[in-house]
């Protein structure tokens, strides 16, 4: 087996305040999750590097999360927030992109009440500023937000952007249209990468199947071809609807008919280019 790197999973300190979407249904999530936690599952799944995403809208939380990663060789590369509809946005940049670790950022588009968000003029100033410092973008968004996202992405073709999620379709509801004819569309930018994560989660927690995400699967690895494929965890969210292992079991399930190359590019190649790592 290759290398494997996990492009997509969170820390946390808990506390109600700071993380008020974890709802009593997630009471799972309610702790702390470092990266002593983590490095016991991916240990158990031959994971051998990861890529922290941020899980709060905070510069605090980026800081923090670059600390963690100096202090971790096995974090690859961060995922990190910065305010990207301010004026000031280029000096936020400055400050943590003088951080070889921080890789990329995002912002969590799907909570936003304007469905058009991305399509602000300041946001798109803030995401143009990102190529100065050759940061990746990633895109946190439903579905529903899918027109609109094939849009925003045509405004930057040099700018390189990773869908997280695959863009949580209605798994739970078994629908795949028109998410599928989407996916396809923004696929044909060649500039897009997918995570293979967060899956599970647009399941039934409790009775989801691997047979259940093929169709899902199966479409993205049409779409952007194993070359712009990642994998991901989404660990600890995950946690809600499986274990660490055996999301990796099903992700080795997913893609068994894919040539061992293709496999080695999901598990970890598409995501040391993507994020340079």
């Amino acid at each position: 087996m290759g290398e494997r790197i996990d492009a997509h999973h969170h820390f946390w300190k808990y506390s109600p305040a700071g993380y008020g979407w974890i709802s009593d249904r997630m009471a799972v999530l309610r702790r702390d999750f470092l990266p002593e936690h983590l490095a016991a599952a991916v240990g158990r799944a031959g994971v051998s590097g990861v890529v922290t995403v941020q899980a709060r809208q905070t510069t605090a939380e980026t800081a923090w999360l670059l600390e963690l990663a100096e202090k971790n060789d096995f974090i690859r590369g961060v995922v990190g927030w910065v305010p990207l509809v301010s004026p000031t946005v280029a000096d936020d940049l400055a400050r943590f992109a003088a951080n070889p670790k921080l890789k990329a950022v995002r912002h969590v588009l799907q909570g936003e009440p304007d469905e058009e968000f991305m399509l602000r003029a300041d946001f798109n100033d803030g995401i143009r500023a990102l190529k100065r410092f050759d940061l990746v973008y990633d895109i946190l968004i439903f579905e529903r937000h899918l027109p609109q996202t094939i849009q925003f992405v045509g405004r930057h073709p040099s700018q390189v952007f990773v869908l997280d999620h695959v863009a949580k379709p209605r798994i739970r509801e078994n629908i795949l249209q028109p998410w599928a004819d989407n996916i396809r569309e923004l696929a044909r930018r060649a500039n897009v990468y997918c995570k293979l994560s967060g899956m599970v989660t647009e399941a039934d927690w409790q009775r989801w199947t691997p047979q259940q995400l093929r169709p899902y699967v199966d479409t993205v690895l049409e779409a952007f071809t194993p070359r712009r494929v990642m994998f991901g965890s989404d660990w600890p969210v995950c946690l809600l609807g499986t274990r660490y292992r055996d999301w990796t079991k099903t992700v080795e399930v997913l893609i068994a008919k894919l040539s061992p190359a293709e496999q080695d590019r999901i598990w970890a190649g598409t995501a040391i280019e993507a994020y340079q790592l």
